[in-house]
C-alpha cells in the first residue's frame, strides 16, 4: 500500500487555485568561489543530496473517484533536469531585477504531474554572485519527514564537487484499480472517511480547510481573538495571479541593542519594526487611523511538548508550531509604546512554558529556518483568513557561514504564499549577523510594497533612536 497524503496535506491540493499557489520559496545568494560555482556543481549537489529526501522524487496520485486522498508515488519519469533549472539576468545584473525575476516565478503554480518543486539557479548578477530560488509545495515539507530543499544543500563547511550518478530507480506506478482496491480496503477499515473524503474533494476549499484546521495544533492561545474578525483594510483584498516582491537587510545587532534599551525580545523588536512601517504605510493610503487601531498578524511559533523534560527535534512536529494571533497596534505613534504592547501580547505564549526560544532552535539538528518557514506557511494556510489580515513568520538561522558546495551563502530571503483574501506576507530569518525580511505581495493589491520594504528600515531605526521616557 502506497504512502497516502494526511489530511491536511491533501488540503493543500484541494485549496489551491491559479491566484493562490501554495507553494513556499526561499532567496539564498551565494559568493561565487575562485574556482567557480556553476549550473551543473549546483546540479550535483542537489542530485547527491535527493538521497536523503524521498519526497522529492514523489508525485501525487489522485484516487479515482475522490474514494481516498491522494497518494505518493515514485516519478517513474523524474527528471532532475526539468526540477534544477538554469536562469540568468543580463549582466550585470540588479537586485531589483532578482527580486523581479522572484516575482514572476513565485506566481506560477507548480506541475502537479511531477515532484512539486522546483530550484533555479540564477547568473548573471553583479559582484560576482549566483542566486538560488527555491519553490516547495506545501504538502511536501512536514519538518520531519521531509525538510525544505533550501535546508538539504547547505552546509558549515565548503564541500568539492563530487561526481554524481544517479542510480535511483523507481518503484512501479499503482495502477487504477490497485488505488480503487486500496481506498476500498482502508473503507472498509473505517467507513466514515470514505464519505468524508468524497465530500472534502466537492466542497469548497475554505470548507475543506477548515475541517482540518484541527490537526494543525493547539490554537487555545488564538481563541479568544478567533470569535471576532480580522480588521477590514487594504491588506485583505481578493488576490491576483501577480505577485510583487521586496527585501529588507538590517543588522541583529540593532534588534538587540533595542530589546536591551527597552525590553522584551528580538522577536518583539520584529514585530513593532512591521508594525510601524504598517502605520506609515496605512497612513500614506490617506487611511485614518484610531488610537487603538490593529492590524492582526498571524504569527507561527514553534512550541516543545509539555510532556517531554527536554527539547529535541522529536518535538518540533508539524503540530508543534501553533498558530498566535497578535493584534499589532499601528494606531498608536509612539515607537516606545509599540513595542510594549507587541510585548504584551507575546508574553502570554511564552508564559505558557512551551515556547521555544532562538539559542534552542539553533541547538536542534537537522533544524533550519526555511523548514520552520514552511511549517509557518501550513498553519497559515489551515486557517480562515477572515481572522488574520497578513502572516508573519521569523525563524532564527545560524550565525556562522553556510556554503552550497564551495560558494558561501551572504543572505537569505523567505516567501511565504498567499492565501485567499490575503495580499501580504512576511517572512524573517536572521543569518550571520543579518535579519533578512521577504515581503511577498499581490500585484494589484500592495504593488508598492518596496515602499513598504523601506518603510520597516525607517521604523527600526526609529526604535533604536527614541530613549525611554522614564
Amino acid at each position: 500500500m502506497f504512502d497516502r497524503l494526511s489530511a491536511l496535506d491533501a488540503s493543500f491540493l484541494y485549496m489551491e487555485d491559479a491566484a493562490t499557489p501554495m507553494h513556499v520559496g526561499g532567496v539564498a545568494v551565494f559568493e561565487r568561489p575562485r574556482e567557480g560555482f556553476g549550473y551543473e556543481d549546483f546540479l550535483a549537489l542537489v542530485g547527491q543530496r535527493l538521497s536523503y529526501l524521498p519526497r522529492y522524487r514523489q508525485r501525487v496520485l489522485p484516487v479515482p473517484g475522490h474514494l481516498a486522498r491522494p497518494v505518493w508515488a515514485d516519478d517513474v519519469d523524474f527528471d532532475l533536469n526539468y526540477h534544477v533549472r538554469r536562469s540568468a539576468l543580463p549582466a550585470p545584473g540588479t537586485d531589483r531585477q532578482l527580486f523581479d525575476l522572484v516575482a514572476r516565478l513565485m506566481s506560477r503554480p507548480l506541475d502537479k504531474e511531477r515532484p512539486l518543486w522546483e530550484a533555479y539557479f540564477v547568473e548573471g548578477l553583479a559582484g560576482d554572485r549566483v542566486a538560488l530560488v527555491t519553490k516547495t509545495h506545501q504538502s511536501v515539507v512536514d519538518g520531519i519527514g521531509t525538510i525544505e530543499l533550501g535546508q538539504l544543500i547547505l552546509d558549515a563547511q565548503p564541500q568539492e564537487r563530487v561526481p554524481f550518478e544517479d542510480t535511483w530507480t523507481p518503484r512501479h506506478r499503482p495502477s487504477r484499480a490497485q488505488l480503487v482496491l486500496d481506498a476500498v480496503t482502508e473503507a472498509v477499515q473505517r467507513p466514515g472517511e470514505l464519505v468524508e473524503n468524497v465530500r472534502a474533494a466537492a466542497q469548497d476549499a475554505a470548507a475543506t480547510a477548515g475541517k482540518v484546521a484541527g490537526t494543525v495544533g493547539d490554537l487555545a492561545s488564538a481563541l479568544r481573538t478567533m470569535v471576532r474578525p480580522a480588521p477590514s483594510g487594504p491588506l485583505n483584498v481578493p488576490v491576483s495571479g501577480g505577485r510583487v516582491f521586496a527585501v529588507v537587510r538590517t543588522r541583529l545587532e540593532d534588534y538587540r541593542r533595542i530589546r536591551a534599551r527597552h525590553g522584551g525580545t528580538v522577536n518583539d523588536v520584529v514585530l513593532t519594526a512591521v508594525t510601524g512601517a504598517l502605520r506609515e504605510w496605512l497612513l500614506s493610503r490617506g487611511m485614518e487611523l484610531t488610537a487603538d487601531g490593529t492590524v492582526r498578524a498571524l504569527v507561527p511559533l514553534a512550541v516543545r511538548d509539555a510532556e517531554l523534560a527536554e527539547f529535541s527535534p522529536a518535538a518540533l512536529i508539524g503540530n508543534e508550531v501553533i498558530a498566535h494571533l497578535v493584534d499589532l497596534p499601528v494606531g498608536e505613534p509612539d515607537p516606545v509604546l509599540r513595542l510594549q504592547h507587541v510585548g504584551h501580547a507575546m508574553a502570554e505564549h511564552v508564559a505558557s512554558g512551551r515556547s521555544v526560544g532562538a539559542r534552542a532552535l539553533l541547538r536542534v539538528g537537522g533544524f533550519a529556518p526555511a523548514t520552520l518557514h514552511s511549517l509557518g506557511a501550513r498553519t497559515a494556510g489551515s486557517l480562515s483568513g477572515r481572522i488574520f489580515n497578513l502572516l508573519v513568520t521569523n525563524s532564527p538561522g545560524p550565525q556562522r557561514p553556510l556554503y552550497a558546495g564551495s560558494a558561501r551563502m551572504i543572505e537569505m530571503f523567505p516567501v511565504m504564499p498567499l492565501v485567499r483574501n490575503q495580499a501580504l506576507a512576511i517572512g524573517v530569518t536572521s543569518y550571520a549577523g543579518g535579519v533578512y525580511f521577504g515581503l511577498n505581495g499581490d500585484r494589484k493589491a500592495v504593488s508598492d510594497v518596496d515602499v513598504l520594504a523601506g518603510m520597516i528600515a525607517e521604523s527600526l531605526a526609529e526604535l533604536g533612536e527614541v530613549r525611554a521616557a522614564w
